[in-house]
Parts: C-alpha cells; sequence; structure tokens
C-alpha cells in the first residue's frame, strides 16, 4: 500500500504539486517516488538538439546564459544523481512497449538527453520490463522537466498520461534502486540472469561508443559488482532464472500434469536469446520435443548443438500459421514491431484436443507484443503476456522475501561504497584550486624578487635557484592541507573527517569551489549549445 504525502515545490515560475510516495515492491522493500503533478500554466522546457530552428536555440542560449549568471540561486539545488522511469510495477505492457528503445538506439537516446540543458551525465536502461533513464542533474527540478518531456516527445505519450506511471529517486534512493534491480531483486522473477546481462550492456554500449560520464560509469560498474555479490553469496537464483523459464513454468502449469510433457505439442516463434531459454527451461522440465520457427535456420542449428535432449525441428517462418495450427501451446519471442498472431488468423486455426481444455495458450514474452490484444476474444484461445509472469513469481514469495532481506545487506554495502567513492571526488575541486591559489601567490611574490633583485645580479642560476627554493617552500606549506583532503572512501569516519577539512579549507582561503563547479559545468553546457547553432 502506498503512502502519500502532497507539498508544493516551486520550479521557475510554475508551481508544482510534488506528491512524496513510499512504494512498496512485492519483495517488501520501500523506495520513494515523486510524482509532479501541474498545477496552473503547462510546464516549459528549453531543448538544445538539431532539430530546433534558430528561433528555439537563441531561446535555448538566452535560457542557459541566464542560467550562467544566476548560479546562487542553483547552489541549493546541487548537482545530483537520480532516476526516472517505469517499471511493470508502476506502467503497464502498453506503455512500457512505446517507451521501450533497442539497444543499437541507447547510444543515440544518451546524446539527446545529454544535449538537454540541464542534463551533465544520462544512461538509459530499457528491457521487456522496464525503462529508466540515469543521469547527473545541473538543477533537479529542471532536469527532471526537460527528461519527462523527452521522455513524451520520444513515445508520443503525453506528460499528464506518463506522469500517472513513473517512479523518479534521487542521490542515495537511485543508486540504491540500480543495485536492487541488477541483483533481480526487483524483476519478476527473483535473481533472473538477464537483467544483470542488461546492465553489463549499458557499460559496454558506453565503452563502445562516446563513453559514459564518470559518475554514470562507475555507477553502472558498480551495480555489476553488486549484482555478482548478491548472485554469488546468497542462493538467490535458484528456481526460476529468467522471464523466458518464468515463460516455460506459467506454461506448464496451466497445462494438465499428466499431458504435461509427452502429449503436448510445443511451438517457438523466435530463436534470439529468450527463445533459447524457453527451450532450455522446457527441457529441463522434461520436454522432449519443440517446433522452433525463425527467419533463418542458422540459430535453430545452434539450438541443436547446444541441447542434445530435446528435438528442435526447424520451421520457416512462411510456415508460421501451419505450425501454429499443429501446436497446443506457442511461445512468441521475437522483435517484431507488429503483432504476428491477430484474431482472424487465430480464428482459422483448428482447435486444440479436449484432454487440454480445446484452449491454445499463447505465451508472449515480447515487448512490443507479438500477439494482438484483440487474440483475447478469441473464444478458444488464451493469451499471456510479461504481465502475467507475476503468477509464477507468486508461487514462490514467501522464499522470495527471505533471500530479499539476505541481499539487501550486500546491497545497502554497496550503496556506502559507491556513495564513499562520490563524497571523496568533493575534495578534488579544493585541492586543485589550493593548489591554484598558492601557485599564483608564488608567481606574483617571485616577479616582485626578480624586479628587486634587477636584471644584473639575476643570472640564470639565480633565478633558477630561487624559483626552485619558492617552489619547494609552496610544496612544503602545502603537503599537510593536501594529505588532510586525500580520502580513498572506504572508511566513512575518514571521509568525514576529510569533507570537514575540506570546507574549512573553502572557508579559510575563500575558494568558493562549489560555485566554481557549477559554473565550470553552466559554461560548459552554453559553449556546447553555441557550437550546435
Amino acid at each position: 500500500m502506498a503512502s502519500l504525502k502532497a507539498s508544493t515545490t516551486s520550479v521557475g515560475a510554475v508551481k508544482l504539486d510534488t506528491f512524496r510516495v513510499t512504494r512498496k515492491s512485492s519483495l517488501g522493500l520501500r523506495a520513494p517516488v515523486h510524482v509532479a503533478a501541474r498545477k496552473g500554466s503547462p510546464l516549459r522546457s528549453v531543448r538544445c538538439e538539431a532539430g530546433l530552428d534558430v528561433e528555439k536555440k537563441t531561446a535555448a542560449l538566452e535560457a542557459l546564459e541566464q542560467f550562467k549568471i544566476s548560479a546562487d540561486r542553483y547552489m541549493k539545488e546541487r548537482i545530483c544523481i537520480g532516476v526516472i522511469g517505469l517499471s511493470v510495477h508502476t506502467a503497464p505492457v502498453e506503455m512500457r512497449e512505446k517507451l521501450a528503445i533497442p539497444d543499437a538506439q541507447w547510444p543515440h537516446a544518451i546524446a539527446e538527453l545529454c544535449n538537454l540543458n540541464h542534463i551533465e551525465e544520462a544512461a538509459v536502461l530499457s528491457t521487456c520490463n522496464r525503462m529508466e533513464v540515469y543521469f547527473v542533474a545541473l538543477s533537479w527540478h529542471r532536469g527532471i522537466q526537460e527528461i519527462m518531456d523527452w521522455m513524451a516527445k520520444t513515445s508520443g505519450i503525453p506528460v499528464s498520461d506518463l506522469r500517472q506511471h513513473l517512479f523518479i529517486l534521487r542521490e542515495s534512493d537511485a543508486t540504491q534502486h540500480l543495485f536492487t534491480v541488477s541483483s533481480g531483486l526487483d524483476s519478476l522473477v527473483l535473481g533472473e540472469g538477464q537483467i544483470l546481462a542488461q546492465v553489463k550492456q549499458v557499460v559496454k554500449t558506453g565503452q563502445l561508443n562516446s563513453g559514459l560520464g564518470k559518475t554514470m560509469d562507475r555507477l553502472f560498474k558498480d551495480a555489476i559488482t553488486a549484482g555478482k555479490r548478491v548472485r554469488t553469496e546468497t542462493n538467490i537464483s535458484s528456481g526460476a532464472v529468467s522471464v523466458s523459464s518464468a515463460a516455460a513454468e506459467l506454461a506448464l502449469m496451466k497445462l494438465p500434469e499428466e499431458s504435461r510433457q509427452s502429449s503436448v505439442n510445443f511451438l517457438l516463434v523466435g530463436a534470439g536469446k529468450m527463445g533459447r531459454l524457453v527451450v532450455k527451461h522446457l527441457a529441463s522440465k522434461g520436454v522432449t520435443r519443440i517446433v522452433v520457427v525463425n527467419r533463418s535456420v542458422e540459430k535453430v542449428d545452434a539450438l541443436r548443438e547446444e541441447m542434445k535432449d530435446i528435438e528442435i525441428i526447424y520451421r520457416p517462418l512462411s510456415e508460421m500459421l501451419d505450425a501454429a495450427a499443429e501446436a497446443d501451446v506457442v511461445f512468441t519471442s521475437t522483435a517484431s514491431e507488429a503483432p504476428l498472431f491477430v484474431k482472424e488468423n487465430v480464428e482459422a486455426l483448428p482447435p486444440v484436443s479436449e484432454t487440454l481444455g480445446s484452449t491454445r495458450l499463447f505465451i508472449d514474452i515480447s515487448v512490443p507484443r507479438n500477439v494482438g490484444t484483440c487474440v483475447s476474444g478469441v473464444k478458444h484461445a488464451r493469451v499471456y503476456n510479461v504481465d502475467d509472469l507475476k503468477e509464477v513469481v507468486e508461487a514462490n514469495k514467501e522464499d522470495r522475501l527471505r533471500k530479499a532481506q539476505e541481499a539487501e545487506e550486500i546491497i545497502n554495502e554497496e550503496v556506502n561504497r559507491f556513495n564513499a567513492w562520490k563524497d571523496s571526488l568533493e575534495t578534488v575541486p579544493t585541492i586543485k584550486k589550493l593548489r591554484s591559489y598558492a601557485d599564483r601567490i608564488r608567481a606574483s611574490e617571485l616577479d616582485r624578487c626578480f624586479q628587486k633583485i634587477g636584471d644584473e645580479a639575476l643570472t640564470k642560476k639565480v633565478k633558477k635557484a630561487v624559483e626552485t627554493l619558492s617552489t619547494s617552500i609552496v610544496n612544503r606549506l602545502l603537503h599537510g592541507p593536501l594529505q588532510h583532503l586525500r580520502c580513498e572512501g572506504g572508511d566513512e569516519k575518514s571521509l568525514a573527517e576529510t569533507l570537514e577539512n575540506m570546507h574549512a579549507l573553502n572557508r579559510m582561503f575563500d575558494l568558493d569551489t562549489e560555485k566554481a563547479i557549477i559554473e565550470q559545468k553552466i559554461k560548459a553546457k552554453v559553449d556546447k549549445s553555441g557550437n550546435k547553432s
């Protein structure tokens, strides 16, 4: 049950009603969800992208320039990590499939997100069960607004409709969410391995292209570490291991027990990764024969080589309906954007055996769906999609909760480790600025000294000796303060002391590093937008 508290937040000149929802997942984990509802005038967002006309680009530059000269008011929001998205827990498959982004388009999506005015870094995690955008924002409220507008534009879903299904998490909550996702605790099937592979794919995609930003790269790599630890240190992966295996279990659950392995005709459409796991799991349950429809025979041949315990019969895609006519259970797992089965051709299929209830099962694990929604209305057909896999998960709910509690301790350790690393980065600008401050004083005093010595007495040897002496003095003086600013981030007490030292040095030498960092990042955004106009 979710608890709801309302508060009003100002974003620019627009007032938002911000609701903080505590959503309790099926695992018993709690995560805050922020949903912004419009009040009064519509939200406005300035985006910089190649398709904008000159007038809009000029407006964007003006907005960023205003942002640059008004950095003080942004100091309250600070640069922060966040995630905004939706999942099988918050949105129906109809909405998720419109927002789904294929792996090959992740780099383009990341580039578009990083071109938004207030987004510094971004990463996209898009699977059949979720679409999530992780980001580093220069301004929290403005960044969220821009990402929601981007999601609305790419999906064709109005922001007002999206907002009802989105969850938004910030800082440690965002980090914990990703680590929980990577560990398989937020999946329909506890500990399923596909999500960890998909998180790894985010890092791999970043490495093959322009790369993720420093914070996003570390965040996702630490999420992979958390996912690996959870799987090796707990028994979380026992039982169902993927969405595909849950689909196979659902099919067997719906069939009469005496006919599950021998007399049932199974058909799989699509021999990709998900389809391969369906075959693998069916074989482990005693199924000895399956027909596989695929565009080419090569993947089916590879399946035969890998799985010797099950007879795999290949049929080309052109014979899909003929194969379906002979099948009692049809699994679909293809990347087709259009439905493969619609009401007309399913109605034309002959009925299945009375011992199976005269009902043909369609189990669709594709997003977008391969079986049209209209097929649900066919009398002798029963359709299941990824949302229906919850039934399989519920069968082991008690065991799930116990393992989730074990895994939470590991996740918390990894979240603390990431947060310590992130906090330790705060000292780097202070170190650089203190060094620069000291070097400016040294250069100024050297110049005065050389003028007093005069050109006649200032030989190269003397000049070199004085420069070396001044450098040595500065280094010796800075050694102590800089040592107290260096921290690996492993010890919480040591990190707290380091940050306290940093703030003290900032005050003593009036370094104002936080504002300098923001101004530097804003300047980079202005320059980037200017180059595109």
